[in-house]
């Protein structure tokens, strides 16, 4: 973005007390990342944002917004007063994207929105200049702050957006307003708020409420909640997946250590993304629909997927300090992707008596099934194809006890949430140069930590 100040002032219906010339380039709600010519915004949380705003102004911020009525308010500093800070935001997010006018592609979904988003970016990037959500910065701050982030030359804004409320896509479509809107899929992640898969299915769905009258809504065909809610919506739709029923299917599937080949129906092109995984197939099937959407032929978006970098944590391949490989999908966690990432791991060959471990941290925010949820993981496992598990945290404990009629007691071991560092050293002292190891928790459980001694 590049606005003045007072550009962004009558953007906001509010005026600013000196300074209007001063040139903004960016917007900051953490006074750390201050840089010149940026727009501190005072956000509420932990700490009231108000109290930052000396160290953003020294950090190099050049203005800042302030909640009207706040006491305290800077007389030396450029300033433009708001109703909220938040909404303000929002606004000004809303205003840029009219202003730069992208098309805009919406994601979200229980599992995959991130590498499905960066997967779709990657293919319309070859034609297109192209803005996408960083890491997976998806809720009220993230896509606002997103926005305001790309280039004045955008064509395409490709927005992960994420929920764990209902309401939340709802008020998040609203801002954007979609061209296209996919959905991956419906899981049980953020249960604990909604209850059933119904209901998430419903608030899933809530991001195709202000898609355009002349959009497109690409959803996952296998899935038969968005398959029941899919018939209401007006624009025009497509589905992927592996059923024959789909729109695009895929008809041959192969899992190797780094990565995964695959075919679809109507195409003799041959796909090959740098993943493992049925689930990750699944993802770059939404991407090409989005690819073909946008008018690319199956060579670019074979080409584009077999190139993309995935966004960090998310199954990739690290070398442990004995030369042990090790599968890193720490970032979060729930009984859908590990029972898929389970699946994928235990396709991996494994060479000259090498065996497969398993790390498993808790599943959070899965409210009153939590204990049944990691129980349902042990119909996943099987010693013959896992060799060794290591169950991390007080849900897992549920896991295990599903588990001790299935495994031997040599190969299944359970550490409570304080016990980290013990089994970290068992781990090291247990894995040997040809094993494979996988890690897989919810990131409120810190396996980071794991594998950075494992490394």
């Amino acid at each position: 973005m590049k606005m003045q100040l007072a550009e962004i002032a009558k953007a906001l219906n509010s005026s600013v007390n000196m300074g209007e010339d001063k040139v903004i380039t960016s917007v900051v709600f953490d006074s750390r990342k201050a840089t010149p010519n940026s727009l501190f915004v005072p956000l509420a949380g932990a700490r009231d944002g108000h109290d930052f705003v000396s160290n953003a102004m020294a950090n190099g911020a050049e203005a800042t917004l302030w909640k009207k009525g706040h006491e305290g308010m800077p007389t030396d500093v450029p300033v433009i007063e708001v109703d909220d800070p938040l909404t303000a935001l929002q606004a000004l997010a809303k205003y840029y994207l009219g202003k730069v006018n992208p098309t805009v592609v919406g994601i979200t979904g229980s599992n995959g929105k991130t590498t499905t988003k960066d997967m779709i970016a990657a293919v319309l990037s070859k034609r297109f200049n192209v803005h996408k959500t960083q890491a997976n910065f998806n809720n009220e701050i993230g896509v606002p702050v997103t926005i305001l982030e790309m280039k004045p030359s955008t064509e395409i804004l490709v927005l992960e957006m994420g929920m764990d409320r209902p309401g939340q896509l709802h008020h998040l479509s609203e801002l954007v307003r979609p061209d296209v809107c996919v959905i991956t899929m419906i899981g049980e992640a953020h249960i604990e708020f909604f209850g059933t898969r119904d209901k998430i299915a419903d608030a899933k769905m809530e991001i195709t409420d202000f898609l355009k009258e002349d959009g497109k809504f690409i959803y996952n065909g296998d899935e038969p909640l968005l398959q029941e809610r899919a018939a209401k919506i007006k624009q025009d739709k497509s589905t992927f997946g592996f059923r024959e029923e789909d729109t695009i299917f895929a008809t041959t599937f192969r899992s190797y250590m780094h990565h995964a080949t695959f075919e679809v129906n109507d195409s003799k092109q041959q796909f090959k993304i740098p993943m493992i995984g049925k689930h990750n197939v699944s993802n770059a099937l939404a991407a090409i629909s989005v690819g073909r959407h946008f008018g690319e032929n199956d060579e670019q978006i074979a080409q584009a997927l077999a190139n993309f970098t995935p966004t960090a944590n998310r199954m990739q391949w690290k070398k442990g300090d004995v030369g042990e490989a090790i599968m890193d999908d720490v970032y979060n966690s729930n009984p859908t992707a590990v029972k898929a990432v389970t699946t994928s791991f235990g396709q991996v060959m494994v060479e000259n008596g090498g065996r497969r471990i398993a790390v498993l941290g808790d599943m959070l925010e899965l409210g009153d099934e939590s204990s049944e949820l990691h129980a349902s993981l042990a119909d996943a496992l099987d010693p013959a194809i896992i060799n060794e598990l290591y169950l991390y945290g007080p849900e897992m404990k549920h896991l295990y006890d599903a588990l001790v009629d299935k495994y031997e007691v040599a190969n299944l071991h359970y550490y409570s949430q304080e016990e980290m560092n013990r089994m970290i050293d068992d781990l090291k002292n247990d894995i040997k140069p040809n094993d494979i190891v996988m890690l897989k928790g919810s990131h409120g459980m810190h396996l980071e930590k794991v594998l950075d001694r494992l490394m």
